[in-house]
């Protein structure tokens, strides 16, 4: 069976974050994709109340908030919706959203937002357990494969991409020439 995808999965993995350590998508960006508004979408989680516990759905805290605006460079015109703090919702929480936005689209995109959460935890584990599998090579075969293994860790460890420099915006002002034979 052939499905069709209403949000590119790319765009998803785009909007899950990281915050307390767990993997989440802030209520603005759910309602975006939903195509809903934000504040209707945090009405209907008001009046859910016992859909959502802890460790479903949180606001951000203050700092947190703060933190999380400060890496945006926005007009004023996009923070207009940015004076409440966002509720951060997880992937149970998401899966809770669908029950309580009763619409094909709400469902089917949630459909999507399941499917890459669930390939982003296999994409992790994969990590796992090919690292487990390393370190028991590694034991085995004691250091007769040492620099093998060290290379191998070396390509799997992340690495930061160099910051290249920041081109300067603007002109440099020249000294006027000397009109009419003045200096």
């Amino acid at each position: 069976m052939e499905r069709e995808d209403l949000v590119p999965s790319e765009l998803i993995e785009r909007k899950i974050l990281l915050i307390r350590s767990r993997k989440v998508m802030l209520d603005r960006d759910l309602a975006a994709l939903y195509g809903v508004e934000t504040k209707a979408l945090k009405q209907t989680v008001k009046r859910n109340p016992k859909r959502f516990p802890g460790d479903f759905m949180f606001e951000l805290t203050a700092e947190e908030f703060k933190n999380w605006r400060s890496q945006f460079v926005t007009s004023k015109a996009d923070k207009m919706g940015l004076r409440y703090r966002p509720y951060a919702f997880t992937e149970n929480g998401v899966a809770m959203l669908s029950s309580v936005l009763n619409s094909d689209r709400a469902i089917q995109v949630n459909i999507q937002i399941m499917r890459t959460f669930t390939r982003l935890r296999e994409i992790l584990n994969t990590h796992v357990v090919l690292r487990r599998k390393i370190e028991q090579l590694e034991k085995k075969y004691d250091g007769q494969f040492r620099i093998v293994f060290e290379a191998i860790r070396e390509l799997m460890t992340p690495t930061e991409r160099p910051v290249p420099p920041k081109k300067k915006i603007g002109f440099l002002a020249k000294e006027p020439k000397a009109r009419y034979g003045k200096k």
